[in-house]
């Protein structure tokens, strides 16, 4: 299994505080292998780990909250400290009584997880009462994938990277029919099981092609009326609410991460003319096929999840009519970033540095490239290999 140490560490943290630990992300992303690798480290007797996937036939008994908690209650050691992992709790309904039940219990340590769109932060907010943590769980990041290819230099593993998936399990499938076939398993399942299904959705054309539309344009600033107006070109006609509502629940399930604008000179988030992030650039090429096309906004994905892996909060900047890609921000400051494919042209250059040269404060300024090339200084601004900085 592939060592998930950011995600260790943050559980390690927590471990034994008066907080439930929910650990949430798209489907397939390694949550229920985080658990394993969590009780591994552990070191107490396996009698005082308690491990129920709702998912599992295995569970099906365990249809209420009431029939959840006794199951778990009866298994307890008493005068030890009890290690309780619950995956896909919202398939029980009214699963918080069960959870509230157990979290009362001086010697239970209680972790969950979500990862449907039944779920939503604000809902675990709600029923759990501020009595927990969220650890949010994103597919591999690049440094992680590239441990498991100890044969292939950095940049040939990192095209695989980008041509293949991200997804865990990819890894270990032997060539890109495979990988195609298990990322169409997933997308159907989050497709058809958290969105259609959850949100009833009865229209399931339209959202697939509001999903493909939005793999299409990643780091393109989008409006809900230019979706709408783009396939009601294509004969089908759709609404712009039921464009946003679609939008909504591809979030809520994971699929896509929508990042709002910052206006950096009037210090103000704008609340139109959003950007969407796709959780995995190989589920990208599934749905839209192998175009080498875009490899500038695929680039810009890639640096979005790994900031938000590194525990950013991220705006894409406004300065007057200028775009900075990132603003990342975190208890310690703030960072901005500009990725490019290539800046070896002095007008891309230029083009590129300038929105970071407008801005006269003096938080770190960075420019992400594929150019294979030692680190550079321009003013302050600091040019770095994205693969290096990957692997930072």
């Amino acid at each position: 299994m592939i060592p998930r140490e950011t995600y260790i560490n943050k559980l390690l943290e927590y471990k034994d505080k008066q907080l439930i630990k929910i650990i949430t992300g798209v489907r397939r992303a390694g949550k229920s292998t985080l658990f394993e690798l969590y009780q591994e480290k552990l070191n107490v007797p396996k009698k005082q780990i308690q491990n129920i996937n709702l998912e599992d036939p295995v569970f099906a008994d365990l249809s209420d909250w009431k029939k959840l908690y006794d199951y778990i209650n009866k298994k307890i050691v008493p005068n030890k400290q009890n290690y309780i992992f619950i995956d896909e709790v919202q398939n029980i309904k009214d699963f918080q009584k069960a959870v509230d039940g157990l979290f009362i219990k001086k010697n239970v340590d209680l972790y969950l997880t979500g990862s449907n769109s039944r779920m939503q932060s604000g809902e675990w907010a709600t029923l759990l009462s501020g009595r927990y943590i969220e650890i949010h769980i994103f597919p591999l990041s690049f440094k992680e994938y590239y441990s498991c290819f100890n044969t292939l230099n950095k940049e040939e593993a990192f095209v695989k990277y980008l041509e293949n998936s991200s997804f865990p399990y990819t890894v270990q499938l032997n060539n890109k029919k495979q990988t195609d076939e298990y990322l169409s398993g997933i997308y159907n399942t989050i497709v058809l099981k958290d969105i259609i299904e959850n949100k009833k959705i009865r229209d399931v054309g339209h959202l697939d092609k509001i999903i493909r539309f939005m793999a299409d344009n990643i780091g393109n600033i989008t409006s809900v009326k230019k979706i709408s107006d783009t396939i009601s070109s294509d004969g089908f006609k759709i609404l712009p609410m039921t464009v946003q509502s679609y939008l909504q629940a591809l979030v809520d399930s994971y699929i896509l991460y929508k990042t709002q604008r910052y206006d950096i000179k009037g210090k103000k988030l704008l609340q139109t003319l959003d950007k969407y992030y796709l959780v995995d650039i190989g589920l990208r090429y599934n749905l839209l096929g192998n175009r080498k096309v875009d490899l500038g906004r695929i680039l810009e994905n890639i640096v979005y999840l790994e900031l938000l892996r590194r525990g950013y909060k991220v705006y894409i900047g406004k300065f007057n009519d200028k775009e900075i890609d990132f603003i990342a921000e975190n208890y310690e400051g703030i960072k901005y970033y500009q990725v490019a494919q290539t800046v070896r042209d002095e007008n891309t250059l230029s083009r590129e540095l300038f929105p970071l040269n407008s801005i006269k404060d003096h938080y770190p300024k960075f420019l992400l490239t594929r150019d294979i090339d030692p680190k550079i200084s321009h003013n302050g601004i600091t040019q770095l290999n994205v693969v290096d900085w990957l692997l930072e």
